[in-house]
């Protein structure tokens, strides 16, 4: 239980349907001060306290749970190794595949629970044939989060619930209030719980001294065109912040960590047509060992495109039917076929 509404109503329609439900929240990280905190942020103390009041309305035991050591070191610290490393990271989908599910299973069986609910906007099955377990899009397409959870293990899945994802957002807010929750009109957060609103290069700054992350910004003809504060300010594709005038648009095409070199360049040159991943974690099929055909996200509000997925050494090489724009090294790339996730892994690298 996060303290938002969708949390609430996955517990709620839980509890409606029988259920012996447990209220838990992951206490992630110290935000201080009312004062120093950030609105639109997610997992505050403030939060806590809702998921508290509610668990109480919904007369369940509720337990908040210190995980802000774990937090720091799967999350928060991959966050600025990749930064530094010239990647950009994908931190939520280390907290909810890596933290939060290995977690609370662990957590479960402590206490004797058989499964870990949440309020993801996904849908649960398993296949008949083979019995293994799958995860499917969110009937409410604008609200479905299953490219935040490829990295699950079918021994994960096993113990999940998602009572969402069947629900439109709408449909979740209407049940807020038919239940009469404390939080049926909390508003959304919307961002990294741990930025508080600062930009990640200010963030990585005041954390780790000592970097020495400067150098060169450069222009697509290898003209130096100004010196940088550090790479860690920078990904693919950014535009704003570059303090440079060119008369056209520039945006971010490279970044090597080796020489702390910033390529800039025009949005043509963001296109690309293929890339590797790496980790992949195949979740409704078993690895293959031929290539398939699927739709890719490249990014959690990327529109999905055809591409063909062909094995390579312990990863995959996508190659897209048309080129993308600012793929990612360090995001994360999801397989689909229709509406079955089929995988998932983290982009190594772009061709």
């Amino acid at each position: 239980m996060s303290g938002g509404v969708d949390s609430s109503v996955a517990a709620a329609l839980l509890v409606e349907q029988g259920y012996d439900v447990i209220g838990m929240t992951m206490q992630l990280w110290d935000y201080g001060s009312r004062k120093q905190r950030h609105a639109g942020r997610c997992c505050a103390s403030e939060d806590i306290e809702d998921a508290r009041r509610v668990a109480h309305h919904l007369k369940i035991p509720f337990y908040a749970v210190n995980f802000q050591h774990q937090f720091f070191d799967r999350v928060v610290r991959p966050f600025m190794d990749d930064y530094i490393s010239g990647r950009t990271p994908s931190p939520c989908v280390n907290c909810n595949s890596g933290l939060k599910f290995h977690e609370l299973v662990r957590v479960a069986d402590k206490i004797c629970a058989s499964h870990v609910a949440t309020g993801h906007y996904v849908r649960a099955t398993r296949d008949k044939e083979s019995g293994r377990f799958e995860i499917r899009k969110a009937r409410d397409l604008h609200k479905d989060q299953s490219y935040f959870l490829f990295n699950l293990t079918q021994e994960q899945l096993s113990r999940a619930l998602f009572p969402l994802g069947e629900y439109t957002k709408t449909e979740v807010r209407d049940l807020a209030r038919k239940f009469q929750l404390p939080v049926a009109d909390k508003a959304e957060s919307q961002q990294l719980c741990f930025l508080q609103g600062d930009e990640q290069g200010t963030f990585i700054d005041q954390r780790l001294s000592g970097l020495n992350l400067a150098g060169k910004m450069v222009d697509s003809a290898g003209n130096v065109v100004r010196q940088h504060e550090g790479i860690h300010h920078y990904t693919i594709g950014q535009r704003r912040g570059l303090g440079v005038a060119t008369g056209e648009p520039q945006y971010v095409t490279g970044i090597d960590p080796a020489t702390n070199l910033v390529r800039i360049g025009s949005n043509d040159e963001l296109m690309k047509s293929s890339m590797r991943v790496d980790q992949v974690n195949w979740v409704g099929i078993t690895s293959p060992r031929e290539e398939l055909s699927g739709l890719v996200r490249i990014r959690s509000r990327h529109e999905e495109t055809p591409a063909t997925i062909r094995p390579s050494g312990e990863g995959v090489v996508v190659e897209f039917a048309e080129s993308q724009r600012a793929i990612t090294p360090g995001q994360a790339a999801v397989f689909y076929s229709g509406d079955l996730l089929l995988g998932g892994g983290w982009i190594a690298s772009v061709y």
